[in-house]
């Protein structure tokens, strides 16, 4: 597949931009060759500068689980911007979607619109550490939760250890405030409880960890961790910016009925446009400015353009049977790509729920990062390289997951299976 366009347009960009890109993944250093230049999307397909077509299950990293160009958000966008882009004040379409948020969700009482998914954990950690009047924030080893400062962090050589910054510019002091343990040791998060509680705001964590592989976790260690939460006075934060309105109307706290005091939000929701957002318990979202002492603001903040889009988005994702739908869909994909797995005996593995799916190069079920062999993504590049010269598109990492939309059809997804099965075999032979 000829794609000399996209390998020029990246050089050019290289000369603009760091990398040559706006986003550190989209170089793909993981992968080989440059990265593709995308001219335009509709349905479950991109087509590049070349004039190639791609079966994606980037889905811009998971926004469009309607698809690309999707009719009803694409109007409810035009017709929004026929009255303008942004007031910098309230309007109606703010108010409708945190209506439709908090009036589909049982943990949601009160919701903060911001622009992007690392905006929102940024504020609802300050929000935490003001309401509880305490510094320091547990994370666990594998969940990502945007750029923030103090988040950025990884763990040391001990099960629960203070943070050491995993990025140039974050001053040591910031990352000491977070505590990184490995995911389900929940032995390691009580003895840190003991020892530090009254100085932990928050627990903050992925439910559905999908930023580092899919690392599936059991409802019993969400629920723990919700009661130990209680036990010791700490607020329970879940970063639903990738499993909210993905895994259901409810997110992954609604799929597995584990009740966080805080929650933050993305991509969905904006229905492919910048947009975050944070909520919870009203009695802490009371402490948000200006009802309360935390101070969080933002220019551009529930735009009409992306409350619009993010209206459509939800109204088609609570129509009835959407998700049960969705999921057969995924699942149809996955079982055909288990059982050419299982058939010709490769250890590998295929990690789902929802519509989101993750490809493992093993047999062991993976639920914490530091079982992902590094060596395994050398089976990842191969498999990338085949998929991209035969019309499918996965994210550029083997760390990155996949995503199903509404409008992958049965035979779209037939196509992509075949297309897949052969790269998996194309991967283990060569």
């Amino acid at each position: 597949m000829i794609r000399s366009k996209s390998t020029a347009l990246y050089e050019e960009a290289k000369q603009y931009f760091p990398g040559g890109v706006n986003s550190p993944v989209r170089a793909f250093k993981s992968v080989h060759g440059a990265p593709l230049f995308i001219k335009n999307a509709n349905g479950p397909m991109l087509y590049d500068e070349d004039g190639n077509s791609f079966i994606d299950f980037c889905c811009s990293w998971g926004p469009l689980i309607h698809g690309h160009n999707h009719p009803s958000i694409k109007e409810a966008v035009i017709k929004t911007l026929e009255n303008g882009m942004s007031f910098g004040a309230p309007t109606v379409l703010g108010t409708h979607l945190g209506r439709t948020m908090i009036g589909n969700h049982r943990y949601l009482d009160k919701v903060r619109f911001v622009s992007s998914g690392t905006e929102a954990v940024m504020s609802a950690v300050r929000l935490a550490r003001g309401f509880t009047g305490k510094d320091k924030v547990i994370k666990f080893d594998g969940c990502y939760h945007g750029h923030v400062d103090s988040l950025m962090v990884k763990a040391g050589s001990g099960l629960a250890t203070f943070g050491t910054s995993s990025s140039a510019g974050v001053p040591q002091s910031l990352a000491s405030e977070t505590i990184v343990i490995n995911l389900n040791d929940l032995e390691a998060i009580e003895d840190t409880l003991k020892e530090h509680s009254d100085r932990i705001a928050a627990i903050i964590m992925e439910p559905v960890p999908a930023n580092n592989g899919l690392l599936l976790q059991d409802q019993n260690f969400l629920v723990w961790i919700r009661k130990l939460c209680d036990d010791y006075n700490v607020l329970l934060i879940f970063d639903e910016v990738i499993s909210g309105y993905r895994v259901g109307a409810e997110g992954a706290s609604g799929y597995y009925s584990v009740e966080p005091d805080l929650l933050t939000f993305g991509k969905i929701i904006g229905g492919g446009l910048p947009v975050g957002a944070f909520g919870g318990r009203a009695d802490i979202m009371s402490h948000i400015s200006p009802d309360g002492p935390v101070y969080q603001a933002g220019t551009l903040s529930a735009n009409p353009v992306a409350m619009a889009a993010g209206l459509a988005s939800l109204k088609a994702c609570l129509e009835i049977g959407f998700y049960e739908r969705l999921e057969n869909k995924t699942l149809m994909l996955v079982s055909r790509l288990r059982d050419h797995i299982d058939k010709k005996g490769y250890d590998m593995s295929v990690v789902t729920i929802g519509s989101i799916f993750w490809l493992a190069f093993t047999k062991e079920r993976i639920s914490s990062a530091d079982q992902i062999d590094p060596k395994s993504m050398d089976h990842f590049k191969k498999l990338h390289t085949y998929l991209l010269d035969h019309g499918v598109y996965l994210g550029p990492s083997g760390y990155e997951v996949g995503f199903v939309s509404q409008a992958h059809t049965q035979k779209t997804l037939d196509k992509a299976a075949t297309i897949i099965c052969a790269g998996i075999d194309h991967t283990y032979k060569s």
